[in-house]
């Protein structure tokens, strides 16, 4: 019989009329920002929307009822991809000495480490998906099949009219609406999930950014044989003690021809990918088994004997050990 997860989407709303509520409402979204407000007493900010339990991604609506500046910089770090497009109004965003103007044809991508200013005129009520950084991070790695070398950098403006990127917006308002229904569909644990992976995929293969060339290298049918053989190969056996020798065999070519693939191809030599695969699966498994919460357990099963050098790689690969990932796993 069917039964859906429990509290897999959340439903949010809030009103606020001073600065520090809408401020610190919208700081539980996208992360910490500056809030300039010209008018504090005609300040309405209303937001509502969707929290996809999956991967934390909020979906909704947002308006301040009065001209508003919205600033990110170093000192105030958004955590969250935010991507908005107004229904009603106007916005405009000044990011590296350019001014990017958003209303209902052209929305906008703010990545979260540039240093940008976003000033929201007060008859604007826009559509705002916020995306968590980490959530990016992670389904672009897994199609790329490496780890990011640099942020990920969005362009700043997003076409709502024609394309790819009208038909991501076009799926934004679907999902809105359908979310509005509350129905148990949507609540499944394994739906959501998916619908939340579409989302974060399609704005990545459609929106351009520093890694879309790459994205498009990736997704194409250009990688050799010999090097799909030894990824597998890798996929295959992680959990088992599998040596450099052992993939140069699946793989069946020269050393020498395996790493000029893997560096080319993934971004790693073979056994790098290996324990970049491992760390990964490691964390998927933290984040989602909801028996085991033995770290040590989790992580010897995935090949990891010396747990101390684990710990040491986990956190510098993911920037935070894998206790705290257990504890963000149990809150969740």
């Amino acid at each position: 019989m069917y039964a859906p997860a429990f509290n897999d989407i959340q439903g949010i709303d809030a009103l606020r009329h001073d600065l520090e509520g809408a401020r610190d409402w919208m700081a539980s979204i996208c992360g910490p920002h500056g809030l300039q407000v010209r008018s504090p007493k005609k300040l309405q900010f209303h937001h509502s929307g969707t929290v996809l339990r999956s991967m934390a991604s909020t979906l909704g609506y947002v308006e301040y009822g009065t001209d508003v500046t919205v600033s990110v910089h170093n000192e105030a770090p958004l955590n969250c991809y935010s991507v908005s497009l107004p229904l009603t109004g106007q916005q405009e965003l000044a990011v590296q000495g350019r001014l990017w103007l958003s209303d209902e044809y052209k929305g906008l991508v703010l990545s979260p480490h540039e240093r940008q200013d976003l000033t929201i005129m007060g008859n604007c009520r826009k559509i705002i998906v916020a995306i968590p950084s980490e959530a990016l991070r992670q389904v672009l790695e897994g199609l790329l099949q490496r780890p990011l070398g640099a942020p990920l950098t969005f362009e700043p403006q997003m076409n709502a009219v024609d394309g790819d990127q009208a038909a991501w917006w076009r799926m934004v308002k679907y999902l809105l609406a359908e979310m509005g229904h509350a129905t148990p569909l949507l609540n499944h644990q394994q739906m959501v999930g998916n619908l939340e992976q579409a989302l974060i995929k399609g704005l990545l293969l459609c929106q351009p950014h520093n890694y879309s060339q790459a994205l498009a290298g990736a997704m194409g049918p250009s990688c050799p044989h010999y090097l799909l053989r030894a990824k597998q190969f890798i996929h295959d056996h992680a959990r088992e003690d599998i040596s450099l020798e052992d993939i140069e065999r699946a793989a069946g070519v020269s050393r020498y021809k395996l790493f000029e693939g893997f560096r080319q191809h993934f971004g790693h030599a073979p056994m790098a990918y290996l324990k970049w695969h491992r760390l990964e699966a490691v964390r998927r498994d933290i984040l989602s088994d909801s028996s085991e919460r033995n770290v040590s357990s989790i992580a010897m099963n995935w090949g990891f004997s010396h747990l101390g050098r684990f710990s040491n790689d986990y956190k510098q690969r993911f920037g935070e050990t894998p206790s705290q990932t257990l504890r963000r796993a149990a809150r969740r």
